[in-house]
């Protein structure tokens, strides 16, 4: 072939692929809600709009320039606990101090399918800085003085699989790879992890969506792992979603393990209600339908709980795309979630006001989340690390309030994307920045350390020992409950 004929092949296939760059930035769906119409307790749920293409909007990185930092609300401040790390997702603390962050990115893919709803994606991840080989590390931030920024980066575990999820309990470092939760050795205060690792249990390997976030129960008997979907809405069948979009429950006693909550399409974030003790998660809902739907949710999981997907979200509201058989009777024990947090935010860590925290009383009772940032509405929407305040009996209300802003540049491009969020042992608020290699923390710039929130408690009902009297005593005329007359 003619260096001619290959220089015009050449820019054919430059021509071609700047055109689709073309289309794809300027068309697309244009949000008619604000982010805080699509939020709260009660939600506004437009009409859906089915996109054969999706909307596109990416922020392009482009970092923060030095000494430039994040907008924090009134009465916090925002420094740079650390930096220069490759692409930082999730972060663990451990009992003696030290913080644990994972570096990683998505596992290389066997299998490129998914028509042009994978092309497209692939030429986002470039585009959004998520592109590229995986790090595969998990770095130990020490801050032995105590001055707020970690003069120790030290790499403790590089023999891993995309990892994300990580927790730690007397002697032993769980660790969420994308196929397998394993464990190892490690005592507090270690520079390395010497051990070899223990499989405890396989997972779903890849997909769509390959981060497994981990919890330890309280009692540390039981692990919680999230995994999320490979699709949108099952588009490639349901086999290929076995085991995925659910959070498991690994049993360390027993070796078990079991479904714990199921029907929710990316979970990510997990933590434990200080007020219930209850599990609670956020989660990624469906796409292409439209920049005002659906939106990611926080809530909690009870054992057995169903969210819906594919086939409905919102509780009762069909997605008409779906073309696998919905389940007999799944409206009828299909969960509503709890709280809205905007469409396409993608809502990622998670974590409850702890004791100990010194974010200010304005901040003292809820939980707090961090937006990675939209990639298909228009206008963006995340971005942003966002507390959503609770009440006294541990239910969410009001809307959510930003307290770190400024990721997103007015014309269009970001300096980097919260990823994570988690409690440093001085009380201040860590959170990741994974296109930007940063750790922030967050802290009340008055702030004392606050203290536990009050485990809500109650006496159980009685138990009835047998069926008498007329039922209709038990309930008034405006119960929800009652008894009806025969006619």
């Amino acid at each position: 072939m003619s260096k001619t004929r290959k220089f015009l092949i050449g820019l054919v296939a430059f021509l071609l692929i700047a055109a689709l760059a073309i289309f794809l930035v300027t068309r697309g769906d244009t949000a008619d809600l604000s982010v805080a119409e699509v939020s709260g307790l009660d939600p506004t749920l437009e009409e859906p709009n089915p996109e054969s293409i999706p909307t596109v909007n990416i922020a392009k990185p482009v970092g923060w320039a030095e000494g430039q930092l994040p907008v924090a609300a009134e009465g916090l401040e925002v420094v740079r606990f650390a930096e220069g790390l490759e692409h930082p997702r999730v972060l663990q603390a451990l009992p003696n101090g030290d913080i644990l962050v994972s570096l990683t990115r998505a596992p290389k893919s066997e299998d490129d399918g998914g028509g042009i709803t994978a092309f497209i994606a692939g030429i986002l991840f470039e585009r959004a800085g998520s592109a590229g080989e995986s790090p595969d590390q998990i770095v130990l931030l020490r801050d032995s003085d105590g001055d707020g920024v970690a003069e120790t980066q030290q790499v403790i575990l590089d023999d891993l699989a995309s990892p994300s999820g990580m927790a730690w309990n007397d002697g032993t470092l769980f660790v969420a790879n994308h196929d397998a939760l394993v464990s190892f050795p490690y005592e507090l205060g270690s520079d390395t992890v010497s051990g070899t690792a223990t499989k405890l249990m396989d997972l779903p390997p890849g997909g769509g969506h390959w981060m497994r976030n981990i919890a330890l129960n309280p009692d540390g008997t039981r692990i919680y792992v999230a995994v999320g979907s490979v699709s949108n809405i099952g588009e490639q069948g349901m086999e290929v979603e076995e085991g995925r979009a659910m959070i498991w429950e690994y049993n360390l006693e027993t070796g078990r393990q079991r479904p714990f909550a199921t029907g929710l399409r990316n979970p990510n974030g997990l933590d434990w209600s200080p007020w219930s003790g209850e599990l609670w998660t956020t989660v990624n809902e469906r796409d292409m339908l439209g920049s005002d739907l659906v939106p990611d949710y926080l809530t909690n999981v009870p054992i057995g709980a169903q969210y819906g997907w594919p086939w409905v979200y919102w509780r009762d509201n069909f997605d008409r795309r779906v073309e696998a058989p919905m389940p007999a009777y799944l409206v009828e024990y299909a969960r509503k979630p709890e709280y809205a947090l905007g469409p396409h935010v993608a809502a990622l860590g998670l974590v409850f006001s702890a004791e100990g925290n010194r974010m200010g009383s304005e901040f003292g009772n809820g939980a707090f989340i961090a937006q990675h940032g939209s990639w298909n509405r228009k206008p963006a929407s995340g971005y942003d690390v966002v507390y959503v305040p609770f009440d006294d009996r541990g239910n969410p209300e009001g809307k959510p309030v930003p307290i770190l802003t400024g990721f997103l540049n007015d014309d269009g491009t970001t300096k980097g994307r919260p990823t994570w969020v988690e409690w440093a042992s001085d009380g201040s608020l860590l959170v990741s920045d994974d296109t930007a290699g940063i750790i922030w923390r967050v802290i009340g710039t008055d702030a004392e350390p606050a203290a536990g929130i009050a485990r809500n408690s109650g006496a159980p009902l009685r138990e009835r020992q047998e069926l008498s009297g007329d039922p209709r005593a038990s309930f008034g005329e405006d119960d929800y409950a009652r008894v009806v007359p025969a006619q």
